[in-house]
């Protein structure tokens, strides 16, 4: 089915705020949330708490979840560095495409400039888009790295020939490998969007109940790491 991975969260509604966290632990580890063993080193400095969203530009849920995973990043207290890690689950709708395309992105620092806009191209404009509007399935030719490279320019600047080198890459190749590594291996991650928190926990939309729920649920984690 397409979007199997990411269209689980679907049909879940809004349901209501959870409480704040407190001594009682609101969150039931196993069920709300699921612990990484064993815990991954983090990106970023030693005494800052890692957020980490698990996506792909090709995942609908992904996009229909952009304005939570802001919402999210805005009410991370300081002390903590949100990133984002693409997956590579589904070749057929272009995904590893998008996950190169980031990772060049990244490394040429542009990833950020463009994360919006890169969802429009794909799910509101169509200038990327992996489904046919006639028939709602994908489509035959779906967008090349040369193609997002051509939106990249447009959106950013980096001259086509530019991105296309560094998406052709050993660095980009490199982070591909490590991407699929940590979210297939070591965080066991089977769906989008997924959060980590730190390398220690995974949770999801549906883990926790809803999109609210969910910040609720990762403030408290967030909470958790930087007490310790």
């Amino acid at each position: 089915m397409r979007f199997a991975l990411c269209c689980l969260f679907l049909a879940l509604l809004t349901l209501g705020v959870a409480s704040p966290a407190g001594a009682d632990a609101p969150w039931t580890e196993g069920r709300n949330y699921f612990p990484i063993i064993p815990a991954q080193p983090t990106a970023v400095p030693r005494g800052k708490v890692e957020v980490t969203e698990v996506f792909s530009y090709a995942c609908v849920v992904c996009n229909r979840f952009l304005p939570t995973m802001k919402r999210l990043a805005a009410s991370m207290p300081a002390g903590v560095v949100v990133d984002y890690l693409p997956a590579s689950f589904i070749p057929a709708e272009d995904w590893p495409v998008f996950q190169r395309a980031y990772l060049a992105a990244q490394l040429l620092g542009v990833a950020d400039r463009a994360h919006d806009a890169l969802f429009d191209a794909i799910w509101k404009t169509g200038e990327l888009a992996i489904i046919d509007p006639a028939t709602q399935r994908v489509k035959a030719q779906l967008p090349t790295i040369a193609d997002v490279a051509r939106f990249y320019h447009r959106a950013t600047g980096v001259p086509v020939a530019d991105f296309l080198a560094t998406a052709a890459s050993m660095g980009v190749e490199t982070r591909m490998g490590q991407a699929d590594a940590l979210i297939l291996g070591r965080y066991g991650v089977t769906g989008t969007p997924t959060i980590v928190v730190n390398g220690k926990y995974r949770a999801d939309i549906s883990s926790a109940g809803d999109p609210d729920k969910l910040i609720e649920l990762v403030k408290w984690l967030v909470a958790r790491e930087g007490a310790r």
